[in-house]
C-alpha cells in the first residue's frame, strides 16, 4: 500500500466561513449568529441562499449568498471548498427530517472531510469552533496529496 504525501495548506487568520441551515434549523442558526456576531464579524461569510439572507438580516453582517441548498447551493459550496475558497463549514442540519437533496448534503460533508476543513453540524460544535484560539490566527492544516506518485 502506497503512502499518500501530505502537503501544507494553512488556513489564514481571517477565515471564509460557509453558513448552512436546513429549514427546521434556521431559527437556531439565526439565534447563534446573533449571539456570535462579534466573532463572525472578523471573518468573511457566505452561505446557501435563504440562510445567507437571514443571517445577514439578523446580524447586519455581509453574507455572500449562493443558491438555495435544494437548487444546487450545497454543490456550489462543495466546489468552493475544493478550490480552497472556504475554510470552515457551519451546517445546522436536521437529522430527523428527510431532505430532497440529501445526496448533495452528503457530498458537501464528504468534500469538507476530504479537504480537512473544520465542520460544525450543531450549535455546540459551532460554539467550540468559533471560540477556538485558531479561529483568529493561522492554522497549519495538512492535506493529503492524492495525486502524488500517479503517472501522467
Amino acid at each position: 500500500m502506497s503512502q499518500n504525501k501530505k502537503i501544507s495548506a494553512p488556513l489564514g487568520a481571517c477565515k471564509r466561513v460557509a453558513l448552512v441551515a436546513h429549514d427546521h434549523m434556521k431559527d437556531q442558526m439565526m439565534e447563534w449568529a446573533a449571539e456570535r456576531r462579534e466573532q463572525l464579524a472578523r471573518h468573511s461569510l457566505c452561505g446557501t441562499g435563504t440562510t445567507a439572507r437571514l443571517v445577514a438580516r439578523q446580524t447586519g453582517l455581509e453574507v455572500e449568498p449562493y443558491q438555495s441548498g435544494p437548487l444546487g447551493g450545497d454543490m456550489q459550496l462543495g466546489g468552493l471548498i475544493a478550490q480552497g475558497e472556504i475554510d470552515m463549514l457551519i451546517f445546522f442540519w436536521d437529522p430527523l427530517s428527510p431532505q430532497p437533496h440529501d445526496p448533495d448534503v452528503k457530498a458537501l460533508l464528504r468534500v469538507a472531510a476530504l479537504y480537512n476543513i473544520p465542520v460544525a453540524t450543531n450549535r455546540s460544535a459551532a460554539d467550540f469552533l468559533i471560540t477556538s484560539p485558531y479561529m483568529d490566527r493561522e492554522y497549519p492544516r495538512q492535506l493529503t496529496d492524492f495525486e502524488a506518485g500517479k503517472e501522467e
